[in-house]
């Protein structure tokens, strides 16, 4: 009873061969393993790495169970933008009349996106977050859209719903696909909810490039068919997917994105499984106890993995690029140093300091290290030459010094046990799993690690990952838990995913659940939850699974002659990445265009502004990204000219000014992306009642997160200049918050728009809180997610209670923060160069808990001080030197800092509060919001002034202070505020 095990790496094909049936074994099964050269079709390359393994295992061929595959071949096709095995793809959405704010491959890279872009068809269709639909499927129109893709000879299609992870009735994708394939059976079809999760635009980005490798993965799976079939092998064909699990060849056919990153999974459960991990008892410590990291050293680098107590490794959080594309599929965090055994050993005389990499000598090893008569002084040399391995000639390495001998050794050390604190997932005692050639390098204990395993088999513990490998179900839902027992819930999405599983092949008998996972949705009040459930369990024996076609039966494909097409560049400039214009000025030098008053918005403008509004965002505001896309797009598409801004003082007591903004949950809103008509819906419907017939200009409701941009599509479609301000001067809770309306200045009357006509009008109401209940209750009749507008101010208002000059903040915010990452220095000290503001804490964050109550996501995350060690590598030579915790609880948005025990129990000091600012920054300068933060984040925080208007008066502090959040403390300011620099006054007419 045996498993074969391959994994294809960029240099070497692994492959080793386990008798399931001794596991239990010392060798954990391992019969033989083998290394062979990857080869540039890949399959041959494949076929000589089974032969091989099985010539030396002398295994019967006819008790091979599987042959288990992971390879980098689909993903590569990608990352290369090798038009050679990528198709054209049409878009397919089913959205009724949402998502236009945002088009597909709108944040492509250019070279992707020439090669790929096979058209875009809107349709009806779709589901809002509760199951109803946006509006039916109307068949007539996908067969006329069906005739269009015929005309347009494309055959390869991408076909989105809104909501359709929700859609487990199929009612929607399935059946237009169904209607589809009707009209022409040619196409290639891929429907999202099989590829991603909740978010539309980066489900819809990986079903793009699904559906664009569909082609290269038919031919080379069947390829893999063709060579187990020459070695006479007739057992399943798997291949080993980013999540640690199995798909069988056909499906892998269907979702080869699935297999990406499949390479860093199999070494970490191969390494965990070499180990022992899974038994009940691995030393006399309790597994339970302990977190398993696993570190393998290759040549160059090191990587570093956590597994989870499922066995599986720590997934990484939020969304990942692959190619350039920003995708929402799982795949593993992995941290890498420039340290291996080819790492280049150098002294710097001035600082008396070894250096240790990052740059290595690679694959010439064996010709360049002084160990084998080369010139070259690597970490392998220091191993050899400390008496801890025997390499080469340990004569050669004898005359090192010993200062450089014992710096380099303290050295690697220091970057190891940073590597993995840097991974760490808890608090709890760490076992190291230690693999790969390279681990040679651990001369040393580790301080902080309990324990340091180097596991039989290491440099094969990528195939023994694939051969063991299990076969996983899940479930992703959202329910409306109000009114519903949350238990029966959760147990029965847990028994839907375990019969997923089941059906994929695993034994029903050892499938177990390893996650449950429950996401409360903010601003909505009916207890919406994201749950997510995962089972994993064996794959079953032979008799559980049918056996492979022979040879005979499978289409014949000639996959090298494919290789051997020269290929061709699809772009003179292939590399352009249209959403990061900042990388290609020099932006020192450059200048935004001021004319006579006038700042006429650039792509670059808007990426600084995007930055910006994040970091005065204050944890809340919603994401930025969508929403500099949306601006990005109206700003490329007719709005340059009209994209503009105008200083507050350019008002005129007269004019009226509009607002305009998003409202509800961004859970929503990121998945039922905006039309782009419905804040201009609003601002039309209350000027009409208002008896306005035109008006002068626009203002941001707040400045904070996304909806800091939102002025900017609306500025293009009524061609009217933006004020350089906003009412809030960072993001808050509620549109109660607005500075005019803390003053006294009228809201209403005021309303919530969607783009199916639907208009929800507050005329008057007994107060501003009774305004913003009213609001909200239409919001969520209405999907959670909608424009909101109130009523137009004048000019003389606007002077006098807006917050100036906050786009031309975030725009300084945003340009420092870029300069600073490309110059490689403190974006702390850039931020204090351009606002006022304290560094509260460099910290690491070791617990996170929250909750939604009343629509809001609360909790309280707590932050630990840096080591001396992490004090070097903080982003700021400014870091405070108190070495107390850090207590930040939040309200959608942070809502004060506080120095606090260890334990978090005591509060010692508050440090800052509402309404003054509070940041949380990731390692890049980027902001962290408050649905973002987890445990073993390294930020910094920090605080900034708030404008008088909300701490100079009783009545800015009554709503926007801490007795506005039932806090019962005293308002606590991190210094004097001060004017943001203008724009628009620093550069008109340079």
């Amino acid at each position: 009873m045996y498993r074969i095990g391959v994994d294809v790496g960029g240099t070497n094909t692994d492959s080793a061969i386990l008798d399931i049936t001794r596991a239990e074994s010392p060798s954990r099964g391992v019969v033989a393993s083998c290394k062979t050269p990857t080869t540039i079709d890949v399959t041959s390359g494949i076929a000589k790495a089974v032969e091989d393994v099985l010539a030396e295992s002398k295994v019967n061929k006819a008790d091979v169970l599987s042959v288990n595959i992971g390879t980098t071949r689909f993903v590569n096709a990608v990352v290369e933008a090798d038009e050679r095995r990528l198709s054209r793809v049409a878009v397919v959405r089913l959205c009724g009349p949402y998502t236009r704010q945002i088009p597909p491959f709108s944040d492509f890279p250019e070279r992707l996106r020439k090669i790929m872009d096979g058209g875009t068809y809107y349709l009806d269709g779709g589901l809002e977050i509760d199951g109803r639909e946006i509006t039916p499927l109307n068949p007539d129109q996908i067969r006329g859209m069906v005739e269009k893709l015929r005309e347009a000879g494309v055959e390869t299609v991408a076909l989105v719903g809104v909501f359709s992870p929700l859609d487990h009735s199929g009612i929607h994708e399935v059946r237009c696909k169904s209607i589809m394939l009707e009209q022409n059976p040619a196409f290639f079809i891929v429907c999202s909810h099989n590829i991603g999760g909740l978010g539309l635009l980066e489900r819809e980005n990986a079903t793009i490039l699904n559906a664009s490798i569909l082609s290269l993965a038919k031919k080379t799976i069947n390829g893999f068919r063709q060579a187990m079939s020459k070695l006479q092998l007739v057992c399943p064909l798997y291949l080993t997917q980013n999540d640690g699990t199995l798909t069988d060849a056909e499906a892998a056919a269907e979702l080869p994105i699935k297999t990406f990153a499949s390479g860093p999974t199999n070494s970490m459960i191969g390494a965990a499984f070499l180990a022992g991990l899974d038994k009940p008892r691995l030393t006399s410590r309790d597994a339970a106890a302990t977190q398993i990291l696993v570190v393998d050293v290759g040549g160059t680098t090191t990587d570093v993995c956590a597994l989870l107590r499922s066995g599986f490794p720590r997934q990484a959080p939020n969304f990942v690029e692959v190619g350039g594309v920003r995708t929402a599929f799982s795949m593993p965090e992995v941290l890498s140093i420039g340290l291996g055994g080819g790492s280049i050993i150098r002294t710097d005389k001035e600082k008396q300091k070894v250096t240790v990499g990052p740059d290595s000598v690679g694959h010439l090893l064996t010709k360049e290290a002084l160990v084998y008569s080369g010139s070259v002084t690597t970490a392998t040399d220091i191993a050899v030459a400390s008496g801890k391995q025997k390499i080469g000639n340990a004569d050669l390495v004898a005359g090192i010094p010993s200062q450089i001998r014992e710096g380099a050794r303290k050295q690697i050390r220091k970057v190891l046990e940073s590597l993995v604190e840097n991974m760490k997932v808890s608090t709890a005692p760490v076992t190291v799993l230690l693999v790969g050639g390279g681990s040679i390098l651990l001369m040393d204990d580790l301080q902080g690690i309990a324990e340091c395993i180097i596991p039989p088999h290491h440099d094969s513990a990528n195939a023994v990952g694939a051969a063991i490998a299990k076969v996983a179900g899940g479930v992703d839902v959202i329910e409306i838990l109000d009114g519903k027992d949350e238990k029966t819930v959760v147990t029965r999405a847990s028994e839907q995913a375990i019969q997923m599983a089941v059906l994929k092949g695993a034994v029903k008998e050892d499938v177990k659940i390893v996650t449950v996972e429950k996401f409360p949705l903010q601003y909505v009040f009916n207890k919406a939850t994201r749950i997510v459930v995962n089972a994993v369990g064996k794959l079953g024996s032979a008799k559980d699974v049918e056996k492979v076609q022979a040879l005979e039966n499978i289409v014949s494909l000639n996959v090298e002659r494919e290789e051997e097409e020269e290929k061709r560049a699809c772009l003179s400039n292939p590399d352009i990445v249209l959403t990061k214009p900042s990388l290609y000025v020099d932006i020192p030098s450059y200048r935004p265009d001021v004319q006579q008053g006038v700042w006429y918005l650039s792509e670059v403008d808007l990426e600084f502004i995007a930055i910006g509004t994040g970091v005065l965002g204050t944890g809340g505001g919603g994401p930025s990204y969508l929403h500099f896309l949306v601006a990005l797009d109206a700003l490329r598409n007719g709005g340059r000219g009209k994209m503009r801004v105008i200083s507050p003082k350019a008002l005129r007591d007269s004019d009226v000014v509009c607002f305009g903004s998003w409202y509800g949950a961004p859970s929503v809103s990121n998945e039922r992306i905006h039309a782009g008509t419905e804040i201009p819906i609003g601002i039309d419907t209350i000027n009409r009642l208002l008896g306005y017939k035109d008006f002068d200009a626009l203002l941001a409701d707040e400045i904070g997160g996304g909806n800091g941009l939102a002025s900017f599509p609306t500025s293009v479609q009524y061609d009217k200049p933006i004020v350089d301000g906003d009412t809030m001067g960072r993001a808050y809770p509620t549109l109660e918050h607005g500075t005019p309306y803390v003053y006294g200045h009228p809201i209403t009357p005021c309303a919530v728009t969607d783009p199916k006509g639907n208009v929800s009008v507050v005329m008057s109401a007994e107060s501003n809180a009774m305004v913003e209940k009213l609001l909200r209750k239409s919001c969520i009749e209405l999907g959670i997610s909608t424009s909101v507008v109130s009523r137009p101010l004048t000019g003389e208002i606007i002077k006098e209670y807006a917050i100036p000059h906050t786009l031309s903040q975030a725009w300084y915010l945003g340009r420092a923060i870029r300069m600073a990452r490309k110059a490689k220095t403190s974006y702390i000290n850039a931020i204090f160069d351009v606002t006022p503001g304290k560094l509260l804490l460099c910290g690491k964050i070791i617990d996170v808990r929250r909750d939604v109550n009343q629509g809001f996501t609360m909790g309280h995350c707590l932050i630990a001080p840096l080591s001396d060690d992490e004090q070097e590598a903080a982003p700021s030579t400014a870091a405070p030197t108190e070495q107390h915790h850090l207590m930040i609880p939040f309200q959608n948005e942070y809502l004060y800092a506080a120095y606090i025990d260890a334990d978090g129990e005591k509060e010692r000091e508050i440090l800052c509060s509402v309404p003054d600012l509070i940041s949380i920054l990731g390692q890049d300068g980027e902001a962290i919001g408050s649905q973002e933060l987890r445990y073993g984040l390294k930020v910094s925080v920090i605080g900034m002034p708030a404008h008088p208007l909300w701490t100079g008066d009783e009545r800015g502090l009554k709503v926007g202070g801490p007795g506005g959040f039932a806090l019962k403390m005293q308002w606590r300011s991190v210094g004097a505020y001060e004017r943001p620099r203008s724009v628009i006054e620093d550069f008109d007419g340079a």
